[in-house]
């Protein structure tokens, strides 16, 4: 899978066409924090809940938190705005 089509199923409105693959990771890079992109690559990756944990060492409460404000954060506008061709 790949960042466009992950975010096309994570972001719920959205007007316009995502940019390429490249402009893509650099713009979660920059708007998302370590952690959050971490996190966000090994889910395009599909690795399952308890590698991710691993991974970010984290225990399966902070995993949901972190998905949960990813996700929150891929939906507001400022971050949309960047991601999308007008």
């Amino acid at each position: 899978m790949t960042f466009t089509q992950e975010l096309t199923n994570d972001i719920k409105k959205l007007v316009g066409t995502l940019k390429s693959e490249d402009i893509l990771k650099e713009v979660l890079k920059k708007k998302l924090t370590k952690k959050e992109f971490k996190f966000y690559k090994m889910k395009i990756e599909k690795l399952d809940i308890d590698t991710i944990c691993k991974e970010l060492h984290c225990d399966i409460k902070r995993y949901e938190e972190i998905a949960k404000q990813t996700i929150l954060k891929l939906n507001q506008e400022k971050i949309k705005k960047e991601l999308v061709n007008i």
